[in-house]
């Protein structure tokens, strides 16, 4: 099901990608399309909130951009608060009154997880407040399981990525885009 909402939204996309982590890819999940029908977002999200139930969390954090809808539409499927971390001077960090209390049970929300990087920026928020993370939740997890906490997706998706200078679609001269949010810089 959450394959078919991917694909007549437009979010499953095929080319030639730079991603937040600096690596290339043959695929983009753009799941702000799928995020920007309420309907299909429940649908898709309910899917994750499903896999929850016997999760002890107090609150849903997650990180802006990409986390902020998926947060919020799971913290409403959950009954559990949920807020945000954004980026100040460069640091993730809890802004707009938002607080964590020590030892509050944290999960992190993000619409597509890959590298972890957002998310792992995230939990040094939740952590330096006090907050004690229990997982992540996403729509798509496209990671190569070496995320440290557990992940609770939506759907799975085994899309290939490369390092630049492994890239195959460089070597092809295939026009690389840059879908995401995230400022990269060069390294």
């Amino acid at each position: 099901m959450l394959l078919n909402l991917l694909k007549d939204t437009g979010a499953l996309m095929e080319g030639h990608f730079l991603l937040s982590s600096g690596k290339h890819s043959d695929g983009y999940v753009q799941c702000a399309k799928l995020l920007m029908y309420p309907d299909k977002a429940e649908k898709a999200i309910g899917l994750i909130a499903d896999k929850l139930k016997d999760i002890d969390f107090d609150i849903v954090v997650g990180p802006a951009m990409g986390g902020i809808i998926v947060s919020y539409e799971l913290a409403r499927q959950t009954g559990k608060p949920g807020i945000f971390v954004e980026r100040e001077d460069g640091k993730m960090k809890l802004r707009r009154g938002f607080s964590i209390e020590k030892g509050q049970k944290i999960l992190i929300a993000e619409d597509v997880v890959t590298t972890g990087k957002s998310s792992y920026e995230a939990i040094k928020a939740v952590e330096e407040q006090g907050g004690e993370v229990v997982g992540i939740a996403c729509i798509v997890d496209r990671s190569d399981g070496d995320i440290r906490y557990p992940i609770y997706s939506g759907i799975k998706l085994n899309i290939n990525t490369y390092d630049e200078g492994n890239c195959p679609l460089c070597k092809q001269n295939i026009p690389i885009e840059k879908p995401g949010s995230r400022k990269i810089t060069a390294k």
